[in-house]
């Protein structure tokens, strides 16, 4: 009987744990998003570039997005899915770093990238076009790596495929043919 009791416990510890203070920085959402990070990559002219990040697929988690982070590593970032795709326009309202913003069209191709977007603005960023999903990366980082519109990006089990499968999710798993 004990073992159920400690699973329950176990179980209700991490579900009060879960939830982050957005204002209270990177340490607390990092430790919120571990566990979702998911494998990401860009196929350039110079190479291919991995990335692992985080996911917004709730509209809560869409509408916070990266919003008062001090920092962002180079090779992480956050995935916006777009189900079904849509013309999506995102802002910078309290936002503290500045980010690349590139808009991936539902053939895996980059169709748009908004480099070094304003922290705190609140202009809108769009493609223009219905996409399947939006990529946020540390400002600066598509340049760095000659990231372009046109570059193409999978993400999941179709980055990684040696990475743990999300089942759960369609979303999780985007493989454009090449």
């Amino acid at each position: 009987m004990r073992r159920p009791f400690t699973i329950a416990a176990l179980l209700l510890l991490a579900a009060c744990s879960s939830h982050a203070d957005p204002k209270a920085g990177n340490a607390s959402q990092a430790a919120v998003s571990k566990s979702a990070l998911l494998p990401l990559v860009i196929r350039s002219a110079k190479g291919n570039h991995r990335f692992d990040v985080e996911v917004a697929l709730s509209p809560e988690d869409q509408a916070q997005g990266l919003m008062f982070r001090k920092s962002l590593e180079a090779d992480t970032g956050m995935l916006f899915p777009m189900e079904p795709p849509r013309t999506a326009s995102f802002w910078m309202k309290d936002t503290l770093i500045p980010l690349d913003m590139l808009f991936i069209h539902t053939d895996g191709t980059i169709a748009f990238i908004k480099a070094q977007a304003e922290p705190y603005s609140r202009e809108p960023v769009s493609a223009g076009v219905p996409v399947a999903a939006v990529l946020e990366l540390r400002g600066g980082r598509a340049a760095e790596l000659g990231i372009k519109e046109g570059d193409r990006v999978h993400w999941g089990h179709c980055a990684a495929p040696d990475a743990p499968v999300h089942e759960t999710d369609a979303r999780l798993n985007f493989c454009p043919a090449s």
